[in-house]
């Protein structure tokens, strides 16, 4: 079965490259447009959308119904004068956005928009809906997503000032950490698909889904795409209570719209890649193709392909006015100790379902051979929580009084029933007013003694 399907995957992939070059051209410009105005038209719905969520008009004044905003914001960035602070690494400074910007269009060379087999016609001449395709497609789009992280970390650095920084270093952490995780959802549907070429993968799910054969890829890899992309509640490296704007905190005009280009053109790569694998790609979806033949031909496709990234950019924007911004250890406690963990389980378990299947097991030995251990480590792990527990009760409590936030060589905020040590404090060397209270107790004493003088 694997040899029949990598015989399929290689004959999908001998309709390209056989493009003319004004016709590679052409593609490659819509694109590039496709991006441009999908960024263009998510900024809009993105303000629109959180203000309905909170109860606000949004923007209202350029153009009808406020459409016109994004590019009111562009003309307004474009405008604004551009500054290169004295500090910084001039090369590297400028050259930081445009390594950002760039690989974040460069992923969608192979999505597939529609079939793989020339179905459609350009003034005269049959050719995919696809620019091209590759035998490891899913590893460019790993490669180029990877590529960005260094526009980030390279701003961050060559801005000579803290805050981008750190925002640059914790965009690198964050990078790696959601990359391994990324990672392992795409080996589930390696597996599955028995390819890395997206319009194989594609074909794979004629009959179902693998977001429904593969739910725990599907949901590690939304989890992770939030965090790729740096958006809310992930957005850390920009958090403004903490790094004023993170990265990009130096930059100004056209420098700073790349950056924000950018973050929306990858917003639209990854909902495009989770798209291809996991929710059939340009396939409709099923209510649709059960009763209507003709909606996987023809240019069909490139409607629900664009339903289905609308539909997941929808998803961005809902989490962006729904979730507060994660603490910095607890989003990357997410990462290392949930999602890896979780995805390199799940790895292992659709490996052996699918090499079971392959050699011809019935559903009842999968599951026994494979339900049977997990059902085991799932004891296993309820066993040790509930033991943990008890030895958590049974410590003893913390010592109540003053302690020394110092003792462990770094400042330490105290726990519930310590309390710091008074700060030693100098007296004011300010004469200090007298109260009222104190002024009126003083004169009414005076005057008693007074009265009391005369009175002898």
């Amino acid at each position: 079965m694997l040899h029949a399907q990598l015989a399929a995957g290689y004959e999908t992939l001998g309709f390209f490259g056989r493009d003319p070059w004004w016709l590679v051209l052409l593609k490659a410009v819509f694109c590039f447009a496709f991006l441009l105005i999908t960024v263009l038209v998510s900024i809009v719905w993105e303000r629109k959308v959180v203000a309905w969520m909170q109860l606000r008009i949004g923007p209202n004044r350029h153009g009808p119904w406020g459409l016109l905003q994004s590019l009111a914001d562009g003309v307004k960035l474009a405008l604004k004068e551009d500054l290169v602070v004295s500090g910084a690494d001039k090369v590297v400074y400028i050259l930081a956005p445009v390594v950002c910007a760039i690989p974040a269009f460069m992923a969608i060379a192979v999505i597939p928009f529609g079939p793989a087999d020339n179905e459609i016609s350009i003034f005269g001449t049959r050719t995919p809906m696809q620019l091209t395709d590759l035998p490891v497609a899913l590893l460019y789009i790993l490669a180029t997503a990877s590529i960005g992280i260094y526009g980030i970390v390279l701003a961050g650095w060559s801005s000579g000032s803290t805050y981008p920084l750190l925002g640059g270093l914790r965009s690198s952490a964050q990078m790696i950490s959601y990359e391994i995780a990324m990672g392992l959802s795409f080996a589930a549907v390696f597996i599955y698909s028995g390819s890395m070429s997206t319009s194989q993968i594609v074909d794979s799910q004629r009959s179902t889904w693998f977001a429904v054969l593969l739910p725990v890829s599907f949901i590690v890899y939304i989890i992770a795409m939030v965090g790729e992309t740096n958006r809310a509640p992930f957005d850390l490296p920009e958090a403004e209570g903490e790094l004023v704007g993170g990265f990009n905190t130096e930059y100004s005009s056209l420098k700073f719209a790349m950056f924000m280009l950018a973050e929306y053109v990858n917003m639209v790569t990854v909902s495009a890649v989770a798209s291809t694998l996991f929710l059939g790609g340009w396939r409709a979806p099923w209510p649709i193709s059960t009763f209507w033949a003709g909606a996987n031909h023809g240019w069909w496709p490139l409607l629900w392909i664009i339903i289905k990234i609308q539909l997941l950019l929808f998803f961005f924007i809902w989490l962006r006015g729904t979730l507060p911004r994660l603490r910095y250890d607890q989003f990357m406690k997410l990462g290392w100790k949930v999602l890896i963990p979780v995805s390199l389980v799940w790895l292992v378990m659709v490996a052996s379902v699918r090499a079971l299947r392959n050699e011809g097991n019935g559903f009842g030995n999968v599951v026994l051979y494979v339900g049977a251990p997990v059902a085991v480590l799932l004891l296993l792990s309820v066993l040790w929580d509930t033991f943990r527990d008890k030895e958590k009760r049974a410590e003893p409590a913390v010592p109540a009084g003053e302690f020394d936030p110092m003792a462990g060589g770094y400042p330490v905020p105290p726990l519930p029933g310590q309390e710091l040590p008074p700060v030693p404090r100098r007296r004011s060397r300010v004469p200090r007013a007298t109260p009222p209270q104190e002024l009126a107790d003083a004169l009414n004493g005076a005057n008693h003694g007074a009265n009391h003088v005369e009175g002898s």
